[in-house]
């Protein structure tokens, strides 16, 4: 005692120390129930029984610490009370494991030890696999979920180690691959059983064993898979994004969902394997299902069953489209008037408006709005007044409405159409031709009258015939790769002495054609025209750049495909090579979602490059005063500064001129939403870098947001999106200001979005006085009721995941024309707008009997959930409504059945859908 009381003064620091432990100790004991306490004390002996020499005893004492760690971790709320009082013993434990001699000890405590490194392990040590691949491995569900989690996760960065190479990691204690293969196994089907399938597919695909995933797949859990693996394969770098698709269709082939397996096929990009999975099908009604998805597709390849041929090639289309019309009672022709509604405008608001620009508005108005009905008030009446209404090349696109007011119905179109390729007028009669080639947009008739119609004129001296047949041809065989059309247009291309407008539309015919097709012999024509003529005629000529858009057309969404000519345009001198590098870049990784190609764009749309001359610099002062002025406070100051800026830089001479009609930055800038719009999270992101490019980006690139923002909204008017659109079409830049209006109207395409109705209504009054921008105004009201409300210009479809490269290719075209909005749309070049007919497609669920008669079945409308890895069987749609198809869908809508009569043949409801008797189907009881 006088010892300790020595020490206590000695070192009073430490007795109180001590005091304080003791105290804690006993306070931590007092805390614990007497289950608990029970419970620690029987584990404390266990783990010393553990240490014993005897193995009997060693055994009994590892299998009840086995027991009373198996029935806590089943539920796994909070760390179980097991593996907090062994936490204690874990390094003794682990020393009797290198000391056990008994080969069952071992394993038992190999197990254990690997449940206790979850939570106890050194990070990085990854101990809880390496003492598993030591234990048993036949029993790794009975461990509780949340084990089998962290284990997938060692798994991961342990074979991410071993298959790299890391001759520093001593590996040999943690087993060979085989070993961690044979794990993974059997995690697998615990995964499977328990509802978590993506996290079976995550560590399958960190082990490059997806392919595996087909073995446990079954009817029940197919669809969720399949679902996840569609996802996963737009976030994974090529070309694991294409093994992961194959897997898919794999999966949907081994339980027969053949039409599915088409549509994933599809997505691939692989129409051989498409035409493949369609052609082994036995089932007649499911290949005539997927015949409707290779037709919404645009994509007529050879199939074994020719009766399929009509179904695919769009023979139906016309006819049902009219029905549509007919049940939503849209049929009566509408008038451009009924669109502008000119008494809600104010008075006088087309007063400088000259009546030969204000007749072709209403001819694009009336052709878009009364798009595929084969009736308006306009074209189509007796005496056809209305095309004399307009001058010279106005009359090309006003006999060219015809085929936009005809389209689809190639039978009767032509009929009407024939008459005006006889005019004595050069200009009527151009027109006749393009409207030839628009008819047959999106659809495909035995006969090819476009081909045998338009190939005759392509000889023609007339430039302008010679142009209407090219482009007619590029819009009527629209992705179909047709040899017959290259034989013919190829050599337009390669003539270096045809005048360089043909040359360009030729580009074009072509890219539209061989979209996607990678075709080495025109990517080496059109390559070899932008070589080989002047480079100084190419620069002043904004047509070039449909040669840039030809070729880029031809690599659309093939990512990597294009890196030989991407390096090829490197030769290229000047803004065109840079414009063609970046268009080229662009349409490769359209649709992809590719981050790093995002940035790259976001990296070039962001430069501020220094003016190249005293001279330019003096011409762009007076422009930025303007915007000087709309900033210090008055939107009319800024719109006059903008104005005399752009007078100065006309005067300055067409140097400079041509200098902006190819600026690399605005495709940059289109670049950013090509890429984004493959996937939601890209898209909202790139919302956001938009707003801040408008705030520091130069001219160029303000110029192109715009557009880059209609293309992630086409036909999908978001609120946010139409809000910054309709302050940009106040903006004193008037090209800014005129992409803002387009891009509003495309937007709105086809929706009939009364926000951007009253918009454009307003912008009508406020550009009463400015004839270039009331012009575009009106195409956006036009646009905005295309169809009369029956239209949609989405490049994407089948809940949104498929991309059309033919819609995708019109929308890429328009883009770039509209960059040079004033000099090609304002210009001479109007008729270039009908490239978005190519684009143009119906809106509708049309559900159709195994005769393909039409049949009114009640459907459930309503808007999109993502239910991507989620169990059971969640609801895919959310505020729906009820109704009886035929019915409309927007871009965001998603349809389920809403009867048990009948099973819809394909999955995904839209367009064409095959219903089947349902056998199991029994009536209510009628009382």
């Amino acid at each position: 005692m006088p010892e300790q009381e020595a020490e206590k003064k000695a070192d009073p620091q430490k007795a109180e120390t001590t005091k304080g432990g003791k105290k804690k100790k006993q306070d931590d004991a007092d805390d614990l129930s007497p289950e608990d306490l029970q419970l620690k004390r029987d584990l404390d002996m266990m783990a010393e029984r553990a240490l014993d020499k005897d193995p009997g005893v060693q055994k009994a004492a590892l299998d009840s610490m086995v027991n009373e760690i198996r029935t806590s971790t089943s539920s796994m709320t909070s760390v179980p009370k097991p593996l907090k009082f062994l936490r204690p013993h874990f390094g003794t434990l682990k020393t009797a494991f290198e000391g056990s001699s008994d080969a069952t000890n071992k394993k038992l405590l190999a197990d254990i030890l690997s449940v206790l490194a979850m939570t106890m392990g050194a990070e990085g040590e990854r101990e809880s696999l390496k003492f598993k691949l030591h234990g048993h491995v036949d029993d790794i569900g009975t461990w509780g979920h949340e084990y089998v989690r962290n284990l997938s996760g060692e798994i991961a960065a342990e074979y991410e180690e071993v298959t790299a190479g890391d001759k520093s990691v001593a590996n040999a204690d943690k087993g060979s691959i085989a070993d961690i293969v044979n794990l993974i196994r059997q995690m697998v089907p615990f995964f499977m059983k328990h509802n978590s399938e993506p996290e079976a597919i995550d560590l399958l695909m960190e082990v490059d064993l997806l392919p595996e995933i087909i073995n446990h797949v079954d009817e029940g859990n197919c669809v969720r898979i399949c679902l996840y693996l569609e996802q996963v394969s737009r976030y994974v770098p090529e070309p694991d994004d294409r093994s992961v698709l194959d897997t898919a269709i794999a999966i949907l082939r081994k339980v027969g969902k053949t039409t599915e397996a088409v549509r994933i096929a599809l997505i691939a990009g692989d129409t051989d394997l498409a035409v493949q999975i369609i052609d082994t099908c036995e089932d007649e009604v499911v290949r005539k299902q997927a015949a409707f998805l290779l037709s919404r597709q645009q994509v007529r390849p050879e199939l074994k069953d020719e009766s399929l041929g009509d179904i695919a090639a769009g023979t139906h289309l016309s006819e049902n489209y009219l029905n549509l019309a007919r049940e939503l009672d849209v049929v009566e022709p509408k008038l451009p008037d009924d669109i502008y509604k000119t008494y809600l405008e104010r008075k006088g608001a087309s007063s400088n408006f000259d009546s030969a620009r204000q007749n072709l508005a209403s001819t694009f108005v009336n052709a878009f709005v009364n798009a595929g009905f084969g009736a308006d008030k306009l074209m189509l009446t007796e005496g056809n007044k209305w095309l004399y209404k307009n001058k010279e090349h106005g009359m090309i696109s006003a006999a060219a409405s015809l085929g936009a007011l005809l389209l689809w119905d190639v039978d009767g179109g032509l009929t009407q159409i024939d008459k005006f390729l006889y005019s004595t007028d050069n200009y009527i009669k151009a027109g006749a031709l393009m409207a030839v080639g628009i008819l047959n947009t999106g659809v495909r008739n035995e006969c090819d009258p476009a081909l045998a119609l338009l190939t005759e004129y392509l000889d023609s001296t007339n430039s302008m015939m010679k142009i209407s047949a090219i482009f007619g041809l590029g819009l009527a065989y629209v992705g179909s790769q047709r040899d017959d059309v290259l034989e013919l247009l190829l050599p337009v291309v390669a003539d270096t002495d045809a005048p360089l407008d043909v040359a360009c539309f030729a580009g074009l015919a072509l890219g539209l054609v061989f979209v996607g097709s990678c075709h080495d012999d025109i990517c080496q024509s059109i390559m070899g025209a932008l070589m080989e003529r002047p480079q100084a005629s190419l620069e002043a000529e904004s047509l070039s750049r449909l040669l840039c858009v030809g070729v880029g057309l031809l690599y659309l969404n093939k990512q990597s495909a294009v890196d030989v000519t991407l390096e090829l345009s490197l030769t290229l001198p000047g803004r065109l090579g840079e414009y063609c590098q970046r268009t080229l870049e662009t349409c490769a990784y359209m649709g992809t979602g590719n981050v790093l190609k995002v940035q790259k764009f976001m990296g070039l749309a962001g430069e501020h490059p220094e003016a190249e001359a005293g001279a330019d610099a003096d011409a762009a002062a007076p422009a930025a005063a303007g915007a000087a002025g709309a900033a210090a406070g008055g939107s009319g100051a800024g719109a006059s500064g903008a104005a005399s800026g752009a007078a100065a830089g006309a005067a300055a001479g067409a140097a400079k001129a041509e200098d902006k009609l190819f600026d690399a930055q605005s495709v940059a800038t289109i670049g950013v939403a090509l890429v984004a719009m493959g996937e939601d999270l890209g898209s909202q992101m790139a919302h956001r870098t938009f707003g801040h490019m408008l705030q520091y980006g130069e001219p160029s690139v303000r110029q192109g947001v715009p557009l880059a923002i209609a293309l992630l909204n086409v036909s999908n008017p978001q609120q946010a999106a139409v809000d910054l659109l309709s302050k940009l079409s106040h903006d004193p830049d008037v090209a800014t200001a005129t992409n803002s209006i387009f891009a509003m109207g495309l937007c709105g395409a086809g929706t009939n979005n009364s926000r951007i109705a009253n918009n454009l209504r307003a912008l009508a009054s406020y550009y009463s006085k400015d004839a270039g921008l009331l012009f575009t105004v009106r195409i956006a009201q036009g646009l905005l009721h295309a169809g009369k409300g029956l239209l949609g210009f989405s490049a994407f479809h089948s809940n949104r995941a498929l991309l059309c490269p033919s819609a995708a290719a019109a929308l890429v075209a328009m883009m770039h024309i509209c960059l040079d909005f004033k000099g090609l749309i304002l210009g001479k070049h109007h008729y270039l707008l009908y490239t978005l007919v190519a684009a143009a497609a119906p809106r509708m669920l049309i559900t159709v009997d195994e005769e393909l008669k039409p049949l009114p079945v009640p459907v459930r409308v309503g808007t999109a959930v993502d239910i991507v890895g989620l169990a059971g069987k969640p609801k895919a749609i959310t505020g729906f409504q009820t109704h009886t198809t035929p019915v409309l869908l927007g871009t965001e809508d998603r349809a389920e059945l809403a009867t048990d009569e009948y099973l819809a043949v394909h999955s995904v409801l839209e367009g064409f859908v095959i219903l089947k008797k349902n056998p199991e189907y029994v009536p209510p009881q009628t009382e």
